[in-house]
């Protein structure tokens, strides 16, 4: 005879596998009841221009935060992508007039790449704690970007016209800015899935020793991880630059919590070995929903900063309650 405690202990099980296997799936429930809840709060605020708007803004974060997935599932953490995307679109708008918009983008493209390739080999070859070497290089990067502003300050900047199209611009309703990140998304997505150095990142997440004994060149995965992200920040400024139209020496700085807090929501887990860029996409989209609601409530950016970190810490602490993760 099935008892009421046996019923509770059913549904918990199922709820767990749920979480654990399909962590989309609630993820899409919870994004419409947001949207439906902006809407009672708001009426008429959902149309075609506030979802192009929405997803503007949740193509950069959702990109800044593609970084913290790719770096979480080996039980890393990026945190110089802020840094990292921010140098790339100041120096993309202060050489435009010097190089022209292709060689100002090229050149963009070398720093974050740079400080992708230091932190990867800080991490794989002396073993510094990703969150202490990303640290550090974002600190370092910051340091650099303030001196080579001063070198520049004299000849001005300007944001080139094809970013501007792709940050802000809409073709039959449709923001331009999904022609990046759509491929993006798709080669992030099926890399995870279906290639061999989507599994290596699985595989040393989980365990890194035991994928070092299997013969993983484990130094080779993390040194290429690390660059990707840098290549990915970089990009990412380039977009924001495009859809701020105002370089700055803090341009991606704010976006860098809310990153980890879209990756983490989307049920990467930060121990390593779990996850995917599929919830990370619903996540960003949930967060930047979100924001849009703070904005309607009038809260203050300091108030959201405590929020979005409040949704990392409950969230990882149900992820782990849920998924008996340790």
């Amino acid at each position: 005879m099935t008892t009421v405690s046996d019923t509770s202990n059913n549904w918990s099980k199922a709820l767990r596998t749920l979480v654990r296997d399909y962590p989309i799936i609630p993820l899409i429930i919870l994004l419409l009841g947001l949207v439906v809840a902006l809407e009672v709060m708001r009426p008429g605020i959902i149309n075609e221009r506030w979802m192009a708007n929405t997803i503007k803004f949740a193509v950069p974060l959702a990109m800044l935060a593609a970084c913290q997935t790719l770096t979480m599932l080996t039980g890393g953490i990026d945190l110089s992508v802020g840094v990292a995307a921010t140098i790339s679109a100041f120096v993309a708008a202060s050489q435009l007039t010097v190089l022209g918009p292709t060689g100002a983008i090229l050149v963009a493209l070398v720093p974050p790449l740079l400080i992708g390739l230091v932190n990867g080999v800080g991490v794989a070859l002396f073993r510094v704690h990703p969150l202490i070497m990303t640290l550090g290089t974002g600190l370092i990067g910051t340091g650099c970007l303030l001196v080579y502003q001063r070198t520049v300050i004299a000849s001005g900047s300007s944001v080139p016209d094809f970013l501007s199209w792709l940050g802000t611009g809409l073709t039959y309703g449709v923001p331009n800015s999904l022609l990046i990140f759509v491929p993006l998304a798709v080669v992030i997505v099926v890399g995870l899935r279906r290639t061999g150095f989507g599994r290596l990142l699985y595989a040393v997440g989980e365990n890194e020793e035991a994928a070092r004994l299997a013969g993983v060149r484990t130094w080779q995965v993390l040194i290429t991880l690390y660059v990707i992200s840098g290549f990915i920040a970089g990009i990412t400024g380039l977009l924001y630059l495009g859809l701020i139209k105002a370089p700055s020496l803090s341009l991606v700085e704010p976006r860098v919590l809310p990153s980890v807090a879209a990756a983490v929501i989307g049920g990467t887990s930060i121990f390593g070995g779990r996850g995917g860029y599929s919830g990370t996409i619903v996540g960003a989209l949930i967060l930047t929903v979100l924001a849009t609601m703070l904005t309607v409530m009038q809260i203050p950016e300091g108030t959201r900063r405590i929020f979005f970190g409040l949704i990392i810490l409950g969230v990882t602490a149900i992820y782990v309650r849920i998924t008996q993760d340790r």
